[in-house]
């Protein structure tokens, strides 16, 4: 079991655990640690999650972890912590490719409490003068359609307030309910000029939403590297049942672009002009320009050929540099069976 990512202020980075590492066997000491192969072999991946123990703060595991080869032990104890939408680490960067400035974000998770360092972030790349970008979806399962709304605005600064972003389309006998959302460029917007969104199996909602609603208006000069995403073109309202203090959410509509465009259930490969696939490569850092999908999308701005991706959603591995299955296309993220809120925005989240 392959670590994709960790979260700064969480226990398992404050532990030395990263992106890369692998964990080997789980347990509560050193005397009863189960390889992670015989707990899958006994009872699937659900078998990890009750091995991982109850998201309760203060549940102690011991992980066997190797990294290079390298096999340590580590304790962690589960402890609440506020998600950064945006890595201290990787979250937003100016990557250098052969004498040209690309702008790179990666966000988690669409939340409130990444309006500001996605402003913050703009306003740098709009400083520096950048029209390329590379928006890293890879493990984004959504979240709020006004943040998305936002990011959509902040890369939206060569459109126009009559240019439609998205709208929001009930069935006939609630179309009273329908909405249209507009650009509405920002003082930190840039004007882009190509864009390549990183996605997976795991990019979904509004992470899709926003891809889909920039798509018109860019042609051949966006495209999606990585995987064919999730698929999941509508959202949910709240009704609040009068009895009683329940509110039910219920999807109650779906989203479409200038081009009427929104059922890709079959996820965005199938809709978009451009794909290119590239594997999710473990081995180096989220941001590193040599990773394999951010290589990829630096190939698809500089206007190199590329694959397409498979729209059965495996795009294979990339030749000559897998190793140990550290780079592959066929992983999918460890999710329980009843998710918390926050592992439904951010699947394999733990």
């Amino acid at each position: 079991m392959l670590i994709g990512e960790s979260i700064e202020g969480a226990p398992g980075l404050a532990a030395g655990i990263d992106r890369g590492d692998e964990i080997l066997a789980i347990g509560t000491t050193s005397v009863n640690l189960r390889s992670v192969a015989d707990i899958i072999a006994a009872e699937g991946s659900a078998g990890i999650t009750n091995a991982l123990g109850p998201s309760t703060a203060g549940t102690t595991r011991l992980l066997r972890i190797s990294r290079n080869g390298v096999a340590r032990e580590v304790s962690v104890t589960k402890a609440n912590f506020d998600l950064p939408a945006l890595s201290s680490r990787y979250g937003a960067r100016i990557i250098q490719d052969n004498g040209r400035q690309i702008g790179y974000l990666n966000l988690r998770t669409f939340i409130s409490a990444a309006d500001t360092p996605l402003r913050d972030a703009f306003r740098s790349f709009r400083a520096a003068g950048i029209t390329e970008f590379i928006i890293d979806f890879r493990y984004n399962g959504g979240g709020l359609v006004s943040t998305a709304e936002l990011l959509a605005d902040l890369l939206g600064g060569n459109r126009s307030t009559a240019d439609l972003f998205s709208g929001l389309r009930f069935r006939a006998s609630k179309s009273s309910n329908d909405e249209s959302a507009f650009f509405n460029p920002r003082v930190e917007s840039v004007s882009p000029v190509r864009i390549a969104f990183i996605g997976t199996g795991a990019t979904a909602s509004a992470s899709e939403f926003v891809i889909n609603g920039l798509a018109p208006f860019y042609d051949r000069n966006l495209a999606l590297i990585g995987d064919n995403t999730f698929g999941k073109p509508v959202g949910q309202i709240a009704l609040d049942r009068s009895a009683c203090d329940d509110r039910v959410r219920v999807v109650a509509f779906r989203s479409v672009n200038a081009r009427g465009q929104g059922d890709f259930f079959n996820g965005l490969a199938s809709t978009l002009d451009v794909t290119c696939q590239a594997a999710d490569d473990l081995s180096r850092p989220l941001g590193d320009p040599q990773e394999a999908s951010i290589r990829g999308a630096l190939d698809f701005l500089a206007g190199r050929s590329c694959t397409a991706i498979a729209l059965s959603g495996s795009s294979g591995t990339v030749a000559g540099q897998s190793q140990r299955g550290m780079i592959a296309t066929d992983r999918a993220l460890l999710v329980p069976d009843a998710p918390t809120p926050a592992q439904r925005e951010v699947p394999g989240l733990f």
